[in-house]
C-alpha cells in the first residue's frame, strides 16, 4: 500500500497546482473534477495519517506490556490495544473503500428524472418549473448539471427530463426530493381564472459507476434515429439520437441532447446503468420494492409528497407536515432550509439507506 499512498501523494501536490492555474479555474467544469478528485485523495491520506498514528500508538503499547509488572496498568494496556486493533480494522476498511473508488451512496452524484403526470400541458410547464429550480440549487452549491435526455413540448414544457447533477454530498441532499410533487396554481393558458390542480414525479438515482456495474455488449441492443424538438418535428438529418435497450432486464433509456452520436450514447449508457444499478439494490432490499416505481408511485394526486399552492404563495412537504413561504424564491433554488428540515427530520430518517 505504501507505494500507492506515494503515488496519491504525488497526484495531490499536481492537482494543488492545476487548481491554481488561472486557466483551470475559469473553467468551471474542469474545476470542479479537479476539486473533487482532490477531495477525494485529500480524504484518503488523512485517513492514512490516522493509521499510521494508530500504528505508532499500537507499537508503544505494545512495548508498555513487555515491560510493565503493574497488574492494573497491564489490564489497561491490554484493553487499549483491543481498542486500537478495532480503530485499526475500520480505518483499513475504510481505506481500502476510498482507494477502489466505489463512494458511500450518500456520497455520489445523481441523475434525476423529472416527468410530467396529472393534468396536461400544465403538468409539463410544472415540471419544467422543478428542472430549473433543481438546476438553480445546484448552481448555488457550485454542483454541475448535464442535461442527459428531454421531451418538450411547444409551450415549453417537460413530458420528461433525465439529468445528472455532479458535486460533492448531491445524493444525501436531493434524495428526499423523490415522489409526487403537486402544484397548485392558475395556469398561463387559463382565460377564466380558474385554479388548476396538476402533478408531476420526481426520482433520485445515485449515479453507477464502472467499478459498481459492468454490462456485456452481447446485452445491448443499440437503435439510432433522428433527433425531434418539440411537437415531434425533426430537427436533425443525421441519425445522432441513441436508444438502447437492456436485453435481459427490459430497460430503455434514450438520449438525443447533444449533436455527436457517440456523446448521446455515452449519456445513455450512464443512464441505463444507474438504472440498472437501483433495480439491484431494489432486488436486494426488502423495503425497497421496485426500480423507480418505489419512489415515485404512480403520479396519482393521492400520492403527493409535497404541494405547491401558488394562491396562498406556499410549499407544504405532507411527510413531515411542515410549510414555508415564498415559492418564487424556492423555484429560483433557494432550496437549502427546506432540503435541510428534510435531512434532519425524524420521519425520513432512514431513507438514505439503500
Amino acid at each position: 500500500m505504501s507505494d500507492k499512498i506515494e503515488l496519491l501523494k504525488k497526484e495531490r501536490e499536481d492537482l494543488t497546482k492545476k487548481l491554481a492555474d488561472p486557466g483551470v479555474f475559469s473553467d468551471v467544469k474542469k474545476s470542479q473534477e479537479l476539486s473533487k478528485r482532490f477531495a477525494e485523495v485529500e480524504k484518503i491520506l488523512i485517513k492514512r495519517e490516522e493509521l499510521e498514528k494508530i500504528e505508532n500508538e499500537t507499537k508503544e503499547t505494545e512495548q508498555i506490556l513487555k515491560t510493565e509488572t503493574d497488574l492494573d496498568l497491564i489490564n489497561l494496556a491490554e484493553d487499549d490495544l483491543k481498542k486500537l486493533a478495532a480503530k485499526k480494522e475500520h480505518l483499513k476498511s475504510e481505506i481500502d473503500g476510498l482507494m477502489s473508488g466505489q463512494k458511500p451512496v450518500s456520497e455520489k452524484d445523481v441523475i434525476m428524472e423529472i416527468r410530467a403526470g396529472t393534468g396536461g400541458n400544465e403538468a409539463a410547464m410544472f415540471a419544467a418549473d422543478l428542472f430549473r429550480m433543481y438546476k438553480r440549487y445546484a448552481e448555488k452549491n457550485g454542483w454541475y448539471v448535464d442535461v442527459l435526455d428531454s421531451s418538450e413540448t411547444e409551450l415549453g414544457g417537460c413530458k420528461e427530463i433525465i439529468f445528472e447533477i455532479n458535486g460533492p454530498g448531491v445524493f444525501s441532499k436531493l434524495i428526499h426530493e423523490s415522489g409526487v410533487h403537486r402544484v397548485q396554481r392558475i395556469p398561463v393558458t387559463e382565460k377564466s381564472g380558474r385554479i388548476h390542480t396538476s402533478t408531476a414525479t420526481v426520482a433520485v438515482l445515485p449515479k453507477a459507476e464502472d467499478v459498481e456495474i459492468k454490462i456485456e455488449a452481447k446485452d445491448l441492443k443499440i437503435d439510432t434515429y433522428r433527433s425531434s424538438g418539440p411537437g415531434g418535428q425533426n430537427v436533425n438529418k443525421v441519425e445522432t439520437a441513441i436508444r438502447i435497450t437492456h436485453l435481459p432486464t427490459g430497460t430503455v433509456v434514450a438520449c438525443q441532447t447533444d449533436r455527436s452520436q457517440a456523446k448521446n450514447k455515452e449519456k445513455a449508457m450512464r443512464t441505463l446503468k444507474s438504472k440498472i444499478l437501483e433495480m439491484q439494490r431494489a432486488a436486494e432490499a426488502a423495503k425497497i420494492t421496485g426500480e423507480r416505481r418505489a419512489q415515485i408511485g404512480g403520479a396519482e394526486r393521492a400520492e403527493k409528497i409535497r404541494t405547491y399552492n401558488f394562491p396562498q404563495d406556499r410549499l407544504t412537504d405532507h411527510r413531515i407536515k411542515k410549510s414555508w413561504h415564498n415559492l418564487p424564491g424556492i423555484l429560483e433554488g433557494d432550496l437549502s432550509q427546506i432540503i435541510e428540515e428534510m435531512s434532519k427530520s425524524p420521519e425520513l430518517s432512514g431513507s438514505q439507506t439503500l
